[in-house]
């Protein structure tokens, strides 16, 4: 996988497979693509779609769609292709013979704007775990290809010493960042322990990226110092913070990675010890960006990401943010919708304050069904 710089300010072509029914997820999903995109500095200049069932195995849309994809990228004066799924390492290496164009896919993009945002030396160790295991099958496949190429019985190939060597060097970070992350989750655990027993439940605070949790934390917290961007994955590290509940009573807030559709299952492993949060948290407030056309489809994502880290039966509340920005009949419309299936929601505007007070309430109220004390 090339480094950031083959990420600059390129011309792409993004490329996609859509499967017969999923129409309506494929233009979801080519909003979000262009939003990472745009997020590393790249112009989308034209979009492929092929319809078929399944991925071709040799080129993922197809020979035929590839030589026109790359007669289309010429046109436009692309010089890469962005495919919205995960490439194979053979994929990878016929697409380039074929069209001769740089080639990326949504995992690379994805953990190229995590490398991007990570400040922290926690950050910076989980992010380049991740590149690391994503790069290693692919150097596996493209080592395997080469050596195919070579000829001869007994040959070990062209690009085999190169490709192993690199892929034993990154197997070897791998082991030793693995390492360092396992004093992380045990320091965690530890802090974990340490709130627990000094009395203040934990709310953890889940959504999608941009849904606008950090900024919901500041507000809550009076703490400006927080990071709040109007940006995908501005925070990759846990921010916990103390909020006064009504009443008076104290619990503690964490904000948490944000999640998206195909997140790749390498980043994931690698933030476990950021998500464990999550799951030992006493109540999650699951925070919705209303205004977004596909709130629905958002919050079955974010579900499903919380049963695959183990959060999916934490108490939540779904707050539904920006809600100053839609009209009042569809916020009461999709409010109604949720309860009756229910939920617990919450209408709020993190920037404004508006409905705050009623998520305190609600919050109180949740966490007295069940006394927090009974799940240390």
């Amino acid at each position: 996988m090339p480094e950031d710089s083959s990420l600059s300010k390129r011309r792409a072509l993004t490329v996609f497979l859509e499967r017969p029914g999923e129409e309506d997820l494929r233009v979801l999903l080519e909003k979000e693509l262009l939003l990472l995109l745009e997020n590393v500095g790249i112009s989308v200049v034209g979009t492929v779609v092929q319809r078929r069932a399944a991925p071709d195995p040799a080129f993922f849309i197809g020979q035929g769609k590839a030589e026109e994809a790359a007669l289309m990228a010429r046109s436009l004066d692309a010089g890469v292709l962005v495919f919205d799924d995960a490439l194979t390492p053979g994929q990878v290496l016929n697409l380039k013979k074929r069209t001769g164009l740089e080639i990326q896919d949504r995992p690379g993009v994805i953990v190229t704007i995590f490398q991007a945002r990570a400040h922290t030396a926690e950050a910076k160790l989980q992010v380049e775990l991740a590149r690391c295991r994503y790069e290693v099958p692919l150097l596996k496949g493209l080592g395997q290809q080469m050596s195919r190429t070579g000829g001869g019985i007994g040959t070990r190939g062209p690009g085999e010493t190169e490709f192993e060597r690199h892929r034993r060097k990154l197997e070897r970070r791998i082991r030793d960042i693995d390492k360092k992350l396992q004093v992380v989750r045990q320091r965690r655990e530890y802090q974990r322990k340490r709130r627990s027993r000094s009395g203040f439940p934990t709310v953890a605070l889940v959504g999608y990226t941009n849904s606008g949790k950090s900024t919901l934390l500041r507000t809550l917290s009076g703490d400006a110092s927080i990071l709040a961007k109007d940006q995908l994955f501005s925070t990759l590290d846990t921010a916990v913070r103390r909020v006064t509940l009504p009443g008076g009573r104290e619990i503690l807030m964490a904000d948490t990675v944000g999640f998206i559709r195909k997140l790749p299952p390498a980043l994931v492993a690698a933030f476990r010890a950021t998500l464990e949060e999550v799951a030992a948290a006493d109540l999650v407030l699951l925070v919705l960006e209303v205004a977004s056309p596909d709130v629905t489809e958002t919050l079955q994502t974010v579900q499903q990401m919380l049963f695959d880290i183990g959060a999916g039966t934490v108490p939540r509340i779904l707050v539904l943010n920006k809600a100053d920005l839609v009209d009042a009949v569809f916020l009461e419309r999709i409010q109604e919708r949720l309860v009756g299936a229910g939920e617990t929601v919450v209408a709020v505007s993190a920037l404004r304050g508006d409905g705050l007070d009623v998520l305190l309430r609600r919050i109180a109220a949740r966490l007295n069904e069940k006394p927090w004390e009974e799940s240390v």
